[in-house]
C-alpha cells in the first residue's frame, strides 16, 4: 500500500511539473497572426492581402538544402518552408534571411500551421510538433504510426491533423492532448478543411469523408473512382476536391451527395480554391480551369505548358498556379487571360502565399522565390 501511493504522488508530481513547463512555455509564446497551408481552414485560399497584378522583379531568393514539397506559410513577418533535409525553416520575410531552423527526424512536406505564437510541423517521422514561433523550442510533440504529409490546421483552438496510419487526429493547440481519433481506414494525404462542425478530407481509397469535428464521428462517406490527394475546399453549400479519376466534385455538405461532377483529360491532385461564385483548379492535362460553385458550368480555361499539380492560390482578383513546366502563372480570375508568368529553375508543386504585395513560392528543387 505505501508503494502504492508513493507511485501516486511521484505521478502527480510528474503530471504537475509537465502542466507547468506548457504553461509558462505558452505563456512565453505569445500572440500572432493564424496562417496554415491554404490561408484559413475552409482552404477557399483567398488572400486579404494584395498581390501582383503585373510583374515586376525578383525582391530575394534562398535555396534550401534539398528539395521541397512543402508549400510556404507566412505569418508575423516569418516565412516557414519544410524540407526534404528534415529540417522546417524559418525566414525572414523582408530579406529571406534564416531566422532559425528545426530539425525533425523525417521529410518535412506538410505545410506548417501558426496559431498564437506556436508553430505546427508534421513530419515524415510520425510526429506533430508544436514549437515556438519565436524560437525552435518543443512545446509538445504528439506520435502517430505513419508519416504526416498532410497539412494540418487550427480552428477555435483545436488542431486537426491526418496522418498515412490512416487517422485524423483533433488535439487541444496547446497542450497535444488528444480530444479524438477517427479511423478512416486508408492513407491520408489530403489536407483537411473544416466549414461549422464538420470537417472534409479524402484519402487515398478515393473517399470524401465528413467527420463531426466536435465529437469525430463520421457524418457521411462519398466515394471516387480514383485516390484522392487533393486538399478540399469548402463553403456554405458543397465541398469541392479533385481525384485521381481525372474529375472535380462538388459534393453537398449536408448530405453527401454530389452536387456536380466534371471530367477533365488528366488526374487532378490540384487542391481548389473559391471565389467569386466559382471554384478554381489544375489537372495533370495541363489546364487550369474555373466552374460555376452551383452548376458547374465550366466558365474558363487556361492551358500551361505541363501538367499542374499544385494548389490555386487568390489574391487582387488574379489566380495563381504553378505548373510543372517551371512556371508561376498569373492569370484573371475573371477572364482567364495571363496577366504574368515567372520562370523559375525547376517543377512547381506547391501553393504560392500572399503577403506583403508579394508571392512567396518554391520549386521542387528547394529555391524559395519572393516577387512582386
Amino acid at each position: 500500500m505505501l508503494q502504492n501511493m508513493l507511485q501516486n504522488n511521484l505521478r502527480k508530481k510528474i503530471l504537475i511539473a509537465s502542466l507547468t513547463a506548457i504553461t509558462l512555455s505558452l505563456a512565453a509564446c505569445g500572440s500572432g497572426k493564424t496562417s496554415m497551408f491554404r490561408g484559413d481552414s475552409s482552404h477557399t485560399a483567398v488572400s486579404g492581402e494584395p498581390g501582383p497584378t503585373s510583374l515586376d522583379s525578383l525582391t530575394w531568393k534562398y535555396t534550401a538544402p534539398a528539395k521541397t514539397y512543402a508549400s510556404p506559410m507566412v505569418a508575423n513577418g516569418t516565412i516557414y518552408l519544410g524540407s526534404n533535409d528534415k529540417h522546417v525553416y524559418a525566414l525572414n520575410q523582408k530579406t529571406g534571411e534564416i531566422k532559425w531552423r528545426f530539425e525533425t527526424g523525417g521529410n518535412v512536406e506538410s505545410t506548417p500551421a501558426t496559431a498564437n505564437g506556436i508553430v505546427y510541423i508534421g513530419s515524415w517521422d510520425k510526429n506533430m510538433y508544436a514549437v515556438r514561433a519565436d524560437k525552435p523550442t518543443i512545446v509538445w510533440q504528439f506520435e502517430t504510426k505513419g508519416p504526416i504529409s498532410s497539412s494540418p490546421i487550427v480552428d477555435d483552438g483545436t488542431l486537426y491533423f491526418a496522418s498515412e496510419d490512416g487517422h485524423l487526429y483533433a488535439a487541444d493547440a496547446k497542450t497535444g492532448f488528444r480530444k479524438w481519433a477517427y479511423d478512416a481506414g486508408a492513407a491520408i494525404y489530403s489536407s483537411p478543411a473544416i466549414h461549422g462542425d464538420t470537417i472534409f478530407f479524402g484519402t487515398l481509397k478515393g473517399e470524401m469523408i465528413a467527420v463531426n469535428s466536435k465529437t469525430g464521428r463520421e457524418n457521411w462517406r462519398f466515394k471516387t473512382s480514383g485516390k484522392i490527394h487533393s486538399s478540399p475546399a469548402v463553403d456554405g453549400a458543397n465541398v469541392y476536391f479533385g481525384s485521381d479519376d481525372k474529375r472535380v466534385y462538388a459534393v453537398n455538405i449536408q448530405t453527401g451527395q454530389q452536387t456536380w461532377v466534371k471530367k477533365t483529360a488528366g488526374p487532378v491532385l490540384s487542391s481548389p480554391a473559391i471565389y467569386n461564385g466559382k471554384v478554381f483548379i489544375g489537372s495533370k492535362d495541363g489546364y487550369v480551369y474555373a466552374y460555376d460553385t452551383e452548376t458547374g458550368v465550366r466558365v474558363w480555361e487556361y492551358r500551361t505548358g505541363s501538367a499542374i499539380f499544385a494548389p490555386v492560390t487568390i489574391a487582387s482578383d488574379t489566380a495563381y498556379v504553378g505548373s510543372t513546366d517551371g512556371h508561376l502563372y498569373a492569370i484573371d480570375a475573371e477572364e482567364g487571360t495571363l496577366r504574368w508568368k515567372y520562370k523559375v529553375d525547376g517543377k512547381i508543386y506547391t501553393s504560392v502565399a500572399v503577403s506583403d504585395d508579394h508571392v512567396y513560392f518554391n520549386s521542387v528543387n528547394g529555391a524559395l522565390f519572393a516577387v512582386k
